[in-house]
Formats: C-alpha cells, structure tokens, sequence
C-alpha cells in the first residue's frame, strides 16, 4: 500500500508540475482554467497519498475515521495548492514562485494534519514536536523550492526536477509526521479494524486519485498536441505560399541563403532562375481570378514534382516564381531548365478552355555574376526581363551588359520622378491650321523634358519608362491640368488638344477628373479636345463607348488619333460620332512618292466627307504635301511646316496668342524662361500617350 501511495504522489506531482507550467505560460480565462486543474489535481495527489499511507498503517487497536475532517483535509488541499499556484504564476516579484510554493507546502501539512485528526483510534495519541515542526518545515521549504525550480526555466529538465522535489515535500512530510504521531492501545472493546477491507479502500481511493490526476495529464497532453498542431500549422503557413504549397518568398530566402554559404564553403556555385509567367494578367482578366489561382495551383503542383536533390523552386509573387540548383555542370543545368519549362509551358485543361501558360526564365550564378543574394536576384531578374522581351527565347543567361542598360533606365527613372515632383517638365503647344483659310484651329499640347545633364530626352524615351514605373497617370494629369490651365487664359479662345494614354483612359475617375480639371481652370468644356487611339478604344471597346459618351456629354471634343493604324477604323467610325479624325503621319510621308498612299489618303478624306467628320492630317513638313492635301479637301493640318511644337513663352513672343487681360477675372501669367526645342525632338513621339 505504501508503494501504491509512492505511485499516486509520483504521477500525481508530475501531472501537478506540468499543469502548473501551463498556467504560467497562459493568460486570462485560460489561466484561470489552468489553475483550477492544477488545484483538483494537487488536492487528489496529496490526500490521496495521505488516506493511502494512513490505511497501510497499523496502530494495533481499531481505527475509524471522521468524515466531516476527513472530507476538510481534502478541500484544504485543493483550495491551498490553487493559492499557491495562483501566487507562484503572478510573477508579481522574483520571490513569488518560492512564495507560491510555501503557501503550497502549508496547505500539504495542514492537509496532512486535518487528516490526522480525523483519525479515530482506541488508543491514546500523543505528537513529538519536534518531528511535528520539522515535517512542516520540510514540507514548505522543499514545495518553495520545486516551484522556484520551474518558473526558473520551463524545460523538461527542470519540469522533472521540480517533480521530483514536490514528491520529496510530500513524502518527507508525510512519514515525518507520521514519525510524529504516537499510539497507546487501549481495547473498549473485542472490535478490530477489518484490514481486507481497509487495504480494497485504499486501492479504491488510489484509482480515484489516478483518474483525477490521469485527466488533468490528458487535458495537458490534448493542449500540447493541440499546440503542437497549430505551431506546424502556423509554420508551414509562414514558410509556404497557401495556394501553391510552394516556399514562398522568405522561406526562399532562407534556403537561398543557406545555398550560397554552402558554396562558399565548399567553393561550389549556385545557380538562380527567376521565372515570370506570360500573359498570366490577361487570363485573370479574360477568364476571371477563379481560373488564374487554379492555373497557378496547377503549375505549383507540376514545380513542387520536378526538383530533384539540391534543387527547390518557389512562389516569390502573384506570378513570379524563382527555382535553384547547386551548379554540377551545364548538361544538368541544361536538364532542370527542360523541365521547368515541360511543367511551365505543358496546356492547362479547363472545363471549356485550354490555357497554355508559359514564362520568361532568368538565369544568374553566383559567384560568376553575383556577390551577395541581393545582387544574385536581381540579375535574375535583368536577364528574365530581357528573355521577356525576346519573343524567340524563352531563357537568357545573365550578361554584365544587360545591368548597365537597366542601371541607367533606372537612374533615367528616378530622374523623372523627380522632375514631375519638382516641376520640372514642360507643355509645348504645336499649332493646327485650317488647310483652306491658313487660319489656326487650335493647338496640341505636347509633353516635354529637358533633363539638366542629358539634354532634350524624347517622349519616346520617358513615355515607356512612365508607363513602367507607374507614373503615367501622374503624369497624364499634370499635362492635363496644364494644358487647359494655360488654354484658358489665351485669347483669341483656340482649343487645346491633348492625348489620352491608355492607363489614364481605363481609369475609373476620368470623367470626375475632367469635370474638376475644368472647373478649377474655367475652361469651357468646348476648348478642350481628348485625343486617344483606335487601340486604346479596343481593349474593351463596350466599356470605351460608355466612357467617350460620358466625356462627349460635358462637350468635351473626341478626336480618333493615329486614324488608319489601328484594329477597325470603320467598325470605330460606324458605333462612335468622333468630332475629329486625325490620318496617321506615316500615310503622309509617302503620299508624294507612294500611289497607294495617295489613295489611301483620298479613301480616308472621302469617309470623313460622308460622315461630316473633320479630317486633320498630322506630320505635315513639306509644302508639296500640303498642296496635295489642299487639293483632296482635307480640313486642317499640322506638322512642322506649319509650326514646330513651341512654349507657350514663345506663342505670346510670335503673337499667336495673347492673354486675357487683367480684370478679367485672371491674372496674368508671368512668362517662364524660353527653351528651344530640340530639332531632332520630332512630334510624332512627343505624345503623352
């Protein structure tokens, strides 16, 4: 019995230790709940190892017990271990785990003694302070230091140490007192305790206490399963892109990483190819999001199938992957390269559709092209943006030569942005004649940037950089709000033209931008004329029409630029009222030499007569192509014979246009510096769009 006791107290106390651990660790109701567990389990361990080691002793006389002490004893030790562990878990000061656990010990041996006196002998009883003492002593000292020993450190170690010095407490309190506890026999009467029966009793009550206790390890071990599952869980979530199941990018980053200081250390190479899928915008756009995470779910599945040992591929962005491989030698290079593109390049079947998805690869080495996993990466990304441009490769190898273009459009970039935030960027204005009367019409606004160390730099040049570094909306309004700032101030009141790009035209807020351009400028909405072209109206040409009629219906003038160079010019014609139609410079160019040009242009004038629609004709630089163009009807004309893109500096110096005088409602605007225009700064690549 005194074994099954030992059994009890040692499961009991490292069930105790454990749940106490978890209560420090929790907060809130969930502490709370902790305790309470720690406290049933406590109480049950410690009085169930008293009543057991009590019943195994033989006093020599009958022996009974006191039920309403002996049911005292057993509150006393829950409701004192759940104050001590409430104490212990405070963290209030550096002393309260020791203080906890003396509160802990205390309760042990008032426990201990509660149950003594329900002890009921015929016999007379008598106690050896000095044991008595020493038991308590023990019992709050030792309990002080199991629960000092596991706040100090919540390792497994410690959790058995500390284990191990509560059983300690419990034991030594328990047979030091017992060592206390003196008995005279004196027989009343021929009544003898039933020993069979005190001994199924104690077995009893030690099943008791290893349900008890057995419940609070398994809510423990539950929890720490549970744990333990959310904790993979979480990081496998943290390591690994949700859709795909590939590493995503900072688990990428740590296996790169590791890559690159093993083959520094073993003077090996690692090989980086950046991949970028083509096309992928257009099948969100077209077949919707749906199609677009199942066709990017697909190709994870096909990437994570392939690697084999020292390779791994992962989810670096929405439709950016990047692949490594311990360099051997090229003919294994070569390998994995077939197979990434067999998994990128093989169709993806639909329920109605079939999409074959296809990528740009970029391939890098390092040490041969990189020092560092920054410099690595990113002249991945240089030659899988140059294999993005090349429609004949699908894979380009990093070059020294591919960095110093980037580098400098870049650098070419970085100035632009700066030169729109400092506004540093002109409106120059080329005049549009009347081909009949020689009178002018209007004028084009035209952008254009005097870099301070490189000069004139061509529309053509900074446009496409716009557009890539996500400036041309910016940049669109400045010249927008430009334009019409400066046309309402001219007098006579010509219009302005100006050109729409196609990031500006799909954005939603263009009409309320129009209308708050206009009224913040006071020009009549019948000054200004929007130029945009047949591609940009064909991207989505349900939506184009809807937006044009809302624009048309402020008054604002449409004009179809570029005519002839598009998608469908009469199908454009046909389902839109255009207020102008402007034929495309290239057709002017040859229409002297080019028979079929000439025919071209005539078809074109023929058209714009039918339909009452006023024909510019745009590029005009020599005078035999002006009198050509007099001699077909076309209405007005524009280009470099008639007048060079100029600021507006210059039109108030050649008289072309005056300001509105003071007291009209505007004040006058103060000239800025003339600049002249480069000559080779031609305009048909000076447009915003």
């Amino acid at each position: 019995m005194v074994l099954v006791a030992a059994m009890v107290c040692a499961s009991g106390s490292w069930a105790v230790v454990c749940l106490f651990e978890r209560a420090a660790r929790t907060r809130g109701m969930q502490r709370a709940g902790w305790h309470f567990l720690t406290a049933v389990a406590a109480g049950a361990a410690i009085w169930c190892t008293h009543f057991i080691a009590i019943l195994a002793y033989e006093p020599g006389a009958p022996v009974t017990f006191d039920p309403v002490l002996t049911i005292l004893s057993l509150l006393i030790a829950i409701a004192g271990t759940g104050a001590g562990s409430v104490v212990a878990a405070s963290g209030l000061t550096r002393f309260t785990p020791a203080l906890g656990g003396a509160i802990t010990g205390m309760a042990i041996a008032l426990m201990h003694y509660a149950g003594m006196f329900a002890y009921r002998v015929q016999g007379t009883i008598g106690w050896d302070m000095g044991y008595l003492i020493a038991s308590i002593v023990l019992s709050v000292g030792l309990s002080a230091a199991a629960f000092h020993i596991v706040m100090r450190n919540f390792s497994r170690l410690h959790r058995y140490m500390s284990a191990a010095v509560l059983l300690l407490a419990i034991v030594t309190l328990h047979f030091t007192g017992m060592t206390a506890f003196q008995i005279t026999p004196m027989l009343v009467d021929d009544g003898f305790s039933n020993p069979a029966a005190m001994q199924a009793l104690a077995l009893a009550v030690a099943i008791v206490a290893l349900v008890i206790v057995g419940a609070g390890l398994a809510s423990y071990l539950i929890d720490d399963s549970a744990r333990s599952e959310s904790l993979d869980r979480l990081r496998h979530m943290a390591l690994n892109d949700t859709l795909t199941g590939l590493p995503n990018r900072a688990s990428f980053a740590d296996l790169l990483d590791h890559e690159i200081d093993l083959a520094s250390e073993t003077g090996g190479k690692v090989v980086l190819i950046g991949i970028d899928l083509n096309k992928f915008k257009d099948v969100n756009d077209l077949r919707g999001h749906g199609v677009g995470d199942m066709m990017l779910r697909v190709l994870g599945e096909r990437l994570s199938g392939l690697t084999k040992e020292g390779e791994f591929v992962a989810r670096t962005g929405g439709d950016e992957f990047a692949a490594v491989q311990r360099y051997v030698d090229q003919p294994t290079l070569e390998d994995f390269l077939d197979r990434l593109e067999q998994a990128l390049f093989t169709p993806i079947a639909g329920h109605d559709f079939e999409i074959v998805p296809g990528a740009s690869l970029g391939v890098a080495f390092y040490p041969d092209n990189a020092t560092s996993r920054e410099i690595l990466i990113n002249n991945a990304d240089l030659a899988m943006y140059r294999a993005k441009a090349n429609v004949a490769h699908h894979v380009c190898y990093y070059d020294q030569s591919m960095d110093d273009v980037v580098r400098a459009r870049r650098t070419l970039a970085n100035d632009l942005r700066a030169a729109i935030e400092n506004n540093e960027l002109d409106v120059y204005y080329q005049v549009q004649t009347s081909i009949s009367t020689n009178e002018i019409r209007g004028f084009e606004a035209l952008l254009r940037w005097k870099h301070p160390e490189h000069g004139f730099i061509p529309p053509s040049d900074f446009i496409p950089l716009a557009e890539e570094n996500g400036l041309i909306l910016q940049l669109g309004e400045w010249v927008l709000r430009e334009a019409c700032a400066d046309a309402a101030s001219w007098t006579p009141p010509y219009k302005v033209a100006v050109n729409l790009s196609p990031a500006q035209f799909v954005h939603a807020d263009l009409t309320k931008l129009i209308i708050e351009v206009l009224m913040a400028t006071g020009l009549p909405a019948n000054r200004l004329e929007l130029e945009l072209t047949e591609s940009t109206i064909f991207q989505d040409k349900e939506r184009s029409f809807s937006v044009l009629r809302q624009i048309k219906a402020l008054g604002v003038n449409i004009a179809l630029d570029d005519f002839g160079t598009g998608y469908s010019s009469l199908e454009m014609l046909r389902s839109f009222p255009f207020d102008k139609i402007k034929l495309d410079r290239s057709f002017i160019n040859e229409a002297e030499e080019s028979l079929q040009a000439k025919s071209i242009i005539r078809a074109v004038l023929a058209l714009g007569k039918s339909l009452k629609i006023p024909i510019l004709a745009e590029g005009i630089e020599t005078k035999g192509q002006l009198s050509l163009l007099g001699d077909e009807g076309c209405d007005e004309a524009q280009g470099y014979l008639l007048g060079r893109p100029i600021p507006i500096e210059q039109m108030l110096e050649t008289g072309k246009i005056s300001l509105i005088e003071a007291g009209t409602g505007r004040q006058l605007r103060t000239p800025r510096q003339p600049v002249k225009a480069d000559d080779g700064d031609r305009d048909q690549t000076s447009r915003t769009a």
